[in-house]
């Protein structure tokens, strides 16, 4: 993906959003909802009713990227409403742009060993 490297903060705006709102919509939503500064360097992201769309707003240091992405099947694991905002770590978001499904990933400890 083209965009913000590893390492950046991640915000997740839990529940729905309406896919209509463009990058004004989208960093006032930012900053009166999720309570972060849009041009902080953060991306945030925002996924439509049906679950299959998603966009990510991203402070590149010279304007906004607004970066939109339709799945043809299934749809992004997201957090209920009531959750409000969630952090995801740079691993989680290029998961959740791939459709994987970020909140279970098969990464537990190495079983214990016998002995």
């Amino acid at each position: 993906m083209i965009g913000p490297g590893t390492g950046v903060r991640v915000y997740l705006a839990c529940g729905v959003t309406d896919m209509r709102k463009g990058i004004a919509g989208l960093s006032a939503m930012a900053q009166d909802v999720l309570r972060q500064k849009p041009a902080s360097g953060a991306v945030f992201a925002f996924r439509g009713r049906r679950g299959d769309r998603l966009k990510l707003l991203y402070w590149d240091g010279q304007g906004f990227c607004l970066y939109y992405k339709v799945l043809e099947r299934g749809r992004f694991p997201w957090p209920t409403a009531e959750a409000g905002v969630a952090r995801l770590t740079s691993a989680q978001m290029a998961m959740l742009w791939e459709g994987i499904d970020w909140r279970r990933p098969d990464w537990g400890a190495p079983p214990a060993r016998v002995g």
